[in-house]
């Protein structure tokens, strides 16, 4: 296929607010593309790259524009895979100039309309709304699969592209390799918001609830003597956390696959800040000495894998229990079932009282579903936070010059793609946080005037507000008033960033008298 013929689906697509339309567009264009094109097609148009950050600056980019463009479309799909594939291979004395090359032959054989495309694609600012879940749903079209079966597959693959080309090549048959197993990361359960303990008891009823621990992410294997720990983001991290592997290896289980959370405690039982707990995954550390000086204690709070049985469709309760007796107390998260307003609201003190966030209320008959924001769990916390992208950060003045400070900040729109600024803040920075963004920052670069630096949007921090207000200055209409930086959430994906529905949600709650949150 003709990339042209891409670009003509991906314009489309990027002008009609019309899920279904995308749907139907999208999976059009699947249908044609060949069995080796499916997957670079569907990551694409997803807005990645197959090779993920292949390393091109904003400047070398920039340069791109002035080659002139092909009169004609003659660049296929296959075309540019390859050029990408050469593009992130190359390495050693004289890469640079190696890579300019190649960056120059695919902006001169491509029209102005693709090297647009090809320009978003590079720079990560590709937005047009075939968002993970709107691709899904397209798949399962195009092939003619229930979407849950897409799902499922995904959530054990963890790679859209490869299961579309599975699926559009060998149906429900290419799909049977995609199963849960030991050693492999399964794409983790989120959660969704409630407005507070009456909420979620109001919604769920009778309900599991378990202590919201603002630690790390952690997805935990065992298949007999070898040991796997994953973090949220699928990455492997065993070696930097040895004590939980230990941990994981003498359980009597011979295959086992937990979901939980990694803390660093303070001597006192309360949890250090979710940074100093990060700072136990980072890739350059002495782990022996680090063990030591700032031990980390996992909880689990899920079972999704026991033995040789599939638990993921079993129900919460179910999957609780086996996790019960695979492993000792103290490695269980605090929990408790009830439909009990007061019990709940003592549970949730006792909580917030230890330093944890809140809850997680949790129903009981929910199967788990990974990879998505589940109704079956949600999580209340009585400080309200949000996660948001960072869409550009301004040069601070005076004893920050010289470092990006004051952040754009943004909340996810599922519809289209985008993401819609809330405002900004300069506010809850230390010099080394305010130095370490800088530096991030500068990667994720697509452009700047003379105060901002304008970014790729990845990087999700966490931010506190007094409130949310009107405001006819950002999209939205809406803004936050007194935001603060609580800390970055490098374990967050943007797709995992709270949505602007969720703001509204807040802003809502707040109108209707629930005061600041």
């Amino acid at each position: 296929m003709l990339l042209a013929e891409l670009v003509e689906i991906w314009r489309e697509v990027a002008g009609t607010a019309s899920r279904n339309r995308k749907v139907e567009l999208l999976a059009a264009l699947l249908r044609r593309l060949s069995p080796e094109e499916v997957e670079s097609g569907t990551a694409w148009l997803s807005g990645e790259l197959r090779q993920g950050r292949i390393g091109i600056g904003p400047a070398a980019l920039a340069e791109l524009i002035g080659i002139p463009a092909a009169e004609r479309p003659g660049l296929t799909l296959t075309d540019v895979g390859v050029l990408l594939e050469r593009f992130a291979a190359v390495s050693g004395a004289g890469s640079a100039a190696h890579r300019g090359r190649i960056l120059d032959d695919l902006a001169g054989r491509a029209t102005a309309e693709e090297r647009e495309f090809l320009l978003g694609l590079l720079s990560g600012g590709l937005r047009q709304g075939a968002l993970e879940g709107v691709m899904t749903e397209a798949v399962a079209r195009a092939s003619g699969i229930q979407v849950r079966r897409i799902r499922r597959a995904l959530m054990f693959s963890g790679s859209l592209p490869e299961v579309a080309r599975a699926a559009l090549s060998g149906g429900e048959t290419g799909l049977k390799r995609f199963s849960i197993r030991p050693l492999s990361p399964v794409m983790p359960m989120l959660a969704q918001s409630a407005a507070d303990l009456d909420g979620a008891l109001g919604r769920l009823g009778r309900a599991a609830l378990e202590w919201k621990l603002d630690g790390a992410r952690i997805q935990a294997h065992k298949e007999g003597g070898e040991v796997r720990v994953f973090s949220r983001n699928l990455r492997d991290v065993t070696e930097a956390v040895p004590e939980i592997a230990e941990l994981i290896r003498g359980l009597p289980a011979r295959q086992i696959i937990l979901d939980g959370e990694a803390l660093a405690l303070r001597p006192s039982g309360r949890p250090e800040p979710f940074q100093v707990t990060m700072s136990r995954f980072g890739r350059k550390l002495d782990v022996a000495a680090v063990r030591v000086q700032l031990p980390l204690a996992p909880f689990f709070f899920d079972c999704l894998y026991l033995d040789g049985e599939d638990l993921v469709e079993q129900s919460e309760e179910q999957r609780f229990q086996a996790l019960r007796g695979a492993l000792p107390a103290g490695a269980l998260v605090r929990r408790i079932v009830t439909a009990n307003r007061e019990e709940a609201k003592a549970f949730l003190e006792e909580a917030t009282g230890r330093g944890h966030e809140g809850l997680m209320a949790k129903d009981p008959q929910a199967p788990y579903q990974a990879g998505r924001r589940g109704a079956g769990w949600l999580k209340v916390k009585p400080a309200t936070t949000l996660d948001l992208v960072v869409l550009a950060a301004e040069w601070g003045h005076g004893r920050r010059r010289g470092w990006l400070s004051n952040l754009h900040l943004g909340a996810r729109d599922p519809g289209s793609g985008a993401f819609v600024m809330l405002g900004k803040t300069f506010k809850g920075m230390t010099d080394e946080m305010l130095k370490w963004q800088t530096r991030h920052l500068l990667e994720l670069e697509v452009g700047r005037d003379a105060w901002t630096v304008y970014v790729r949007p990845e990087l999700v921090v966490e931010v506190t507000f007094n409130e949310i207000q009107e405001s006819p200055r950002y999209p939205a209409g809406l803004a936050l008033r007194f935001a603060r930086v609580k800390g970055y959430r490098t374990d967050k994906r943007a797709e995992e960033a709270d949505t602007i529905q969720e703001v509204r949600r807040i802003f809502e709650r707040q109108a209707g008298g629930g005061g600041s949150p």
